[in-house]
């Protein structure tokens, strides 16, 4: 019985007396109080004896030799080890599942606080993007602010998930040159937006619009998005609804970005039904915010 005990770690001066009893008068002292004694101190040491207890508990619940036992011991002997095993795999079955319990809470915590941070990462990249919009306003130089409104807008689709591509030039196939600029492109519900934007005094006219439209015809598929600071001319408005015979065509002022971004409201659904207005109800240009399209034409 010694021996079980220092071979499940216990410490020999957890039962050298109970030795010292042995070894002085064997008959002196049952087995049943050896195991009394010992496990009582084990129990007394708090974790510090965690390790040996558990090692007694799954010595005893693995044991499957009974030779050893008087016939009349044996059947209860293996009724004993078998209510020991019963109780530590319903202790371990709880065990499981408050490890299990507190897993799933630590994966959610940390999933809120991970979203958490997203969204304020989100937000302070946001802010950003609208103070350095509003600080165009006060640029002068129109070529500087011309270039500075194509990143300040690419940045806005970006961070709503929109996928670009920034602005890109095509040359000629035989050296002409720059045959074409293009302020950037986007990805949007699966369509192909081509992007012009501009930031001119007086309201963009015909032959403003004109020349994206083309760009966009000559392109299998392609869609156009025209974003102005200054507005559009009613022919203008007129010629884009006409293309929507053929091409979606969006229009957007500066301004409803202004909007969208003090409110908060989502790009991606400002963008939507805009598009929608112009499918729909052949409206190249309407105000699109929550809450409702209102006028346009």
């Amino acid at each position: 019985m010694l021996l079980f005990f220092k071979g499940c770690g216990v410490a020999p001066a957890t039962y050298a007396d109970l030795a010292a009893i042995v070894r002085q008068d064997r008959d002196s002292i049952t087995k049943y109080e050896i195991v009394r004694r010992i496990l009582q101190r084990l129990n007394d040491k708090g974790d510090g004896t965690l390790a040996q207890r558990r090692e007694v508990l799954k010595r005893v619940t693995q044991w499957d030799d009974f030779s050893s036992c008087y016939d009349n011991d044996r059947m209860e002997a293996k009724g004993y080890v078998a209510e020991i095993a019963k109780l530590v795999n319903v202790k371990d079955s709880f065990t499981r599942m408050n490890q299990e319990r507190e897993r799933v809470e630590h994966e959610a915590r940390a999933k809120r606080q991970s979203e958490l941070a997203e969204v304020q990462r989100i937000k302070g990249e946001r802010d950003q993007i609208k103070t350095d919009l509003y600080a165009l306003f006060a640029e002068s130089n129109a070529s500087k602010r011309g270039i500075a409104l194509e990143g300040v807008l690419n940045r806005l689709f970006k961070s709503y998930g929109i996928l670009i591509r920034e602005s890109f030039t095509r040359l000629g196939e035989s050296g002409e040159g720059v045959v074409e600029q293009i302020d950037g492109a986007i990805e949007f519900d699966g369509n192909i937006y081509l992007v012009e934007m501009k930031w001119r005094s007086e309201k963009l006219g015909v032959e403003d619009v004109s020349p994206h439209l083309v760009r966009v015809f000559g392109r299998d598929g392609a869609r156009a998005l025209i974003i102005s600071q200054s507005g559009f001319t009613d022919p203008a408005v007129a010629a884009c609804q006409d293309a929507l015979a053929h091409r979606v065509c969006v229009l957007a002022d500066i301004s409803e970005v202004v909007r969208l971004l003090d409110r908060e409201k989502s790009l991606s659904e400002w963008l939507r039904a805009k598009v929608q207005a112009a499918i729909v109800d052949k409206r190249p240009l309407v105000q699109a915010l929550h809450g409702g399209l209102p006028g346009g034409r």
